[in-house]
């Protein structure tokens, strides 16, 4: 079969592998849709460290190839979606509800990390009957690959943010994982939403997704602003969706005493995340912090394709680029280099 694979650090293309094969617990999915996400970016450029010929990719739909021994859910043909992170749900971790550290810190995260990922015509999914989730008839693949980390992501920010209904809440950036943190938020029942953000394209879709208010960081303060739409008193949820130590900060800042900073963002540089310290009430201002993975699991997986069933949201508005497979190469460097207003790629199989 075909993949697509980081040859090492700063290096991609193709390359044949073998059809993978399934253990008793697992599954081989043919893929049929794929998006392209920052983190495979951040992974080529040395992000968990040196990688030699690993496939990439982690979000994916496709149909069931063939299925292991054990497999009492799925059989071959069903159309399925895989989530980005697979834990072994017998781990410790996982059991005790925090599936996505599975063995270690972040080791529900296999894909493109510790096993080949999703960019190739068949992929391996470990405890498939756990780990994987049958797409409804009225959802398109189009539609039901967002859920694999988009949609679990972005909503784990806001579940985590422990909003009240009626509250005030942040998000800062709006990207993908900040877009489906505000239309999170939205659901949750936050009573007002302020968008972080500066590029005009991306608060359009804010405002899609159940922004009231758009911060624009590129022509104002925006702490002083969030602070003027919340009278002073700051919000009771500010998300972190961008991973930077400056946007961190600002949610510690604009969070209201007693609130919550809820962290989705991958902090890929820079040795320290700071707190700054009167903001934070000199760590006596109960502000929880709370961080959160992509949450794994087919329970997970069938409640958010439910949204989609319902249309309580549409997150294909975030797809500005369609690209076949063959075209892998060239799809990586617009997503990368954040080439042409890209948001999302996605990838036709």
């Amino acid at each position: 079969m075909k993949a697509f694979v980081m040859k090492t650090i700063g290096q991609v293309g193709f390359m044949e592998k073998p059809i993978p094969q399934p253990g008793p617990n697992d599954a081989i999915v043919k893929t049929t849709r794929a998006l392209i996400c920052t983190s495979d970016s951040h992974t080529v450029n040395g992000g968990i460290g040196p990688r030699e010929n690993l496939t990439l990719g982690h979000e994916a739909v496709g149909i069931v190839h063939n299925v292991g021994s054990n497999i009492t859910v799925f059989q071959p043909g069903d159309r399925v979606l895989v989530g980005a992170i697979t834990p072994d749900w017998g781990d410790p971790a996982s059991q005790a509800g925090h599936a996505s550290q599975s063995g270690a810190p972040l080791g529900g995260w296999k894909f493109s990390n510790t096993k080949d990922g999703v960019f190739a015509e068949y992929f391996h999914v470990n405890e498939a009957d756990a780990n994987m989730a049958h797409i409804p008839d009225g959802v398109s693949d189009e539609m039901a690959v967002y859920c694999a980390d988009m949609l679990s992501t972005g909503f784990a920010g806001a579940e985590n943010g422990h909003i009240p209904i009626g509250g005030a809440v942040a998000v800062f950036a709006q990207g993908p994982v900040g877009l489906m943190a505000t239309a999170g938020a939205r659901l949750r029942g936050a009573g007002l939403i302020i968008g972080i953000e500066a590029v005009p394209r991306r608060q359009e879709l804010a405002r899609t997704y159940g922004a009231d208010e758009i911060a624009d960081f590129a022509k104002e303060n925006v702490i002083q602003r969030i602070l003027d739409l919340t009278h002073g008193q700051g919000v009771d949820t500010a998300i972190e969706a961008f991973g930077a130590d400056e946007t961190f900060q600002n949610a510690i800042s604009v969070t209201k005493a007693g609130g919550t900073v809820s962290n989705i963002g991958y902090h890929g540089h820079g040795e320290f995340v700071r707190i700054p310290r009167i903001a934070w009430g000199v760590g006596m201002a109960d502000k929880t912090i709370t961080t959160s993975l992509c949450p794994g699991g087919r329970l997970r997986l069938e409640r958010l394709l439910r949204i989609l069933e319902m249309k309580r949201v549409d997150p294909t508005h975030m797809t500005t680029h369609t690209f076949s497979f063959d075209e892998m190469e060239r799809a990586f460097e617009v997503a990368d280099k954040k080439l042409d207003g890209v948001l999302k790629v996605l990838i036709v199989f």
